[in-house]
């Protein structure tokens, strides 16, 4: 099965990303009554809170990651996911099945 993966992006409005390393684990969590995006999908990190977003724009999903728009259906009100990738334009990760 091939692995679906998103973006985390608007980590520079938290706590930006030099922490942040790969195999770590984030909890993703529909936000449907988000006033900018209806489709948001909140990623945080246990013990600090919310650290970005998934991308659901054409300017923040990187390469043939999924945008936050093509995953949210697919997912509970909650999905987990693990860092693959830390770049400087934001952290890939793949989504992890329930």
């Amino acid at each position: 099965m091939k692995k679906k993966c998103f973006t985390i992006t608007g980590l520079c409005h938290y706590y930006g990303s030099d922490f942040l390393e790969k195999g770590m684990k984030v909890k993703l969590i529909k936000e449907p009554d988000n006033q900018y995006d209806k489709e948001a999908i909140r990623v945080e990190l246990k013990g600090l809170g919310k650290i970005g977003y998934v991308a659901n724009s054409t300017h923040t999903v990187l390469g043939e990651t999924m945008s936050a728009g093509r995953i949210y259906d697919h997912m509970r009100k909650k999905a987990k996911g693990k860092i693959l990738i830390v770049t400087p334009r934001g952290v890939i990760c793949e989504l992890k099945e329930d």
